[in-house]
């Protein structure tokens, strides 16, 4: 009996922990538009419980192979998305758009190589220049940490093909435009707009009832890619995190941004402090109470809203 109690406790304890051949438990795409999916992923940050995904991996269909947004966090993730493509369609991945440096959004690329090993990967410029002098290895321990080694075995793939800001890739008989920014959300960031199919892509730059971790970014910076966005008039938006939908997802985070920096500004210029700031905010804010991730970020936005008003 006890021989049979510690075997079952040892295949409890090596089910919690991935290994390389591993998948994250599948989570079912959305189909928001005649040729694009999207598996919206849980939000928060990664954990053991998400193990480690929880970004929106994408994929447009087009005449002739499918191109692939952020294919997630791990090789453990990659294979979880490639499975979902299958099911979609039996054309290839020929290309993969990573759409900033966060790991949570690229490291998947494994898993992409792994099942189309000629697909293209193609990102910012800067991206591709961080992930080479060190940025890689950072968020393959990161994960790995968050996770407690579930994402173990993951191999960051770093992209070859840098954008420029409004080039254009012709694939498969659609248009994918590149609006890129160099000091948003991470300050590496492209938005891929399907130009056909009237979608964009905004990476972290827009996230759905999320409040931003933008603490490799600007405030001003997000704010005109906010506004960015919504020039382009999509009639579909996939955030990096959260639920897609039409322009009423950008004008909400917008009016998150109007709100909160103006009035930092204001209190600044009154004299007072960030701990005297904050309770004023959460109650100019409190419509927002329920986005994820209110009490992470909102104390760090604030703290950023003053470095960024001290230099004006």
């Amino acid at each position: 009996m006890m021989r049979m109690l510690i075997l079952l406790a040892t295949a409890i304890s090596a089910a919690a922990i991935a290994g390389p051949r591993d998948t994250v438990r599948t989570h079912a795409a959305q189909k928001v538009s005649a040729s694009t999916w999207v598996i919206h992923g849980p939000q928060g940050v990664p954990s053991v419980a998400n193990q480690g995904f929880m970004n929106n991996p994408a994929w447009v269909v087009t005449q002739d192979s499918v191109v692939v947004i952020d294919p997630g966090s791990s090789v453990q993730a990659g294979r979880m998305v490639v499975a979902q493509i299958r099911k979609a369609t039996k054309l290839p991945v020929t290309h993969v758009f990573n759409t900033h440096i966060h790991g949570d959004h690229w490291l998947g690329n494994h898993a992409i190589l792994e099942a189309w090993p000629k697909a293209t990967i193609i990102a910012h410029p800067d991206m591709i220049r961080l992930a080479k002098e060190g940025a890689d290895a950072f968020w393959l321990k990161l994960m790995s940490d968050m996770t407690q080694g579930y994402t173990d075995g993951t191999r960051a793939e770093i992209p070859t093909v840098p954008t420029t800001d409004g080039q254009e890739f012709r694939i498969g008989g659609k248009t994918f435009r590149i609006h890129s920014s160099s000091d948003a959300h991470s300050k590496t960031d492209d938005m891929i707009e399907v130009v056909e199919d009237r979608i964009l892509f905004t990476g972290d730059n827009v996230l759905a009832r999320q409040v931003m971790n933008l603490r490799d970014g600007t405030f001003k910076g997000v704010m005109r890619a906010t506004d960015r966005a919504l020039a382009v008039k999509a009639k579909v938006y996939v955030p990096g995190h959260g639920k897609s939908g039409d322009r009423k997802l950008v004008e909400e985070q917008k009016a998150w941004f109007d709100i909160l920096l103006p009035e930092v500004r204001r209190m600044y210029n009154e004299g007072k402090s960030d701990f005297e700031m904050k309770p004023v905010l959460v109650e100019k804010l409190k419509a927002y109470r329920n986005w994820a991730e209110w009490e992470l970020n909102l104390g760090p936005q604030i703290s950023l809203a003053i470095l960024e008003v001290e230099q004006e």
